[in-house]
């Protein structure tokens, strides 16, 4: 059943880029049909976690009381990790992308300054490594 919903969300999810290349192709805005595919990926993304999650919320009522503080404390980790992890990710694509775009342009003009704007790339990089650390060390208190 896991299977079956991880396969209609990625068909979900490529489907509506079949419009968008439609419209790239004939050279139509995308920014609707582009908007229009993340909005559908979050709905579909809550609608299978809900789904899945029904197993979980089967369970007895007494056995949940006894795990509730564990499992809540656990819960928090979890997602301090995960906020760790995406936030540190987003920030450095950012910083990957501002560096990088500037470094091919000096190199572009001087061949001698590759060394140097290689550094600045691999430090904004370094901002995802520093997030993927911290949620190591979240998850290993669990």
């Amino acid at each position: 059943m896991e299977y079956l919903f991880s396969l209609i969300l990625v068909a979900l999810i490529l489907l509506p880029l079949y419009p968008i290349y439609r419209r790239k192709v004939s050279g139509k805005p995308v920014r609707g049909a582009l908007l229009a595919n993340i909005v559908s990926f979050f709905a579909i993304g809550v609608v299978c976690v809900g789904a899945m999650a029904g197993g979980a919320l089967a369970a007895d009522a007494a056995e949940e009381l006894v795990k509730a503080p564990l499992d809540s404390q656990a819960g928090l980790g979890m997602i301090a990790a995960a906020l760790a992890t995406g936030i540190s990710g987003i920030g450095g694509g950012i910083a990957v992308a501002s560096a990088a775009s500037a470094a091919l342009g000096a190199i572009s003009e001087n061949d001698k300054t590759f060394g140097k704007a290689l550094i600045f790339v691999a430090l904004a990089e370094g901002i995802a490594l520093y997030g993927m650390i911290i949620s190591f060390t979240i998850l290993g208190k669990f």
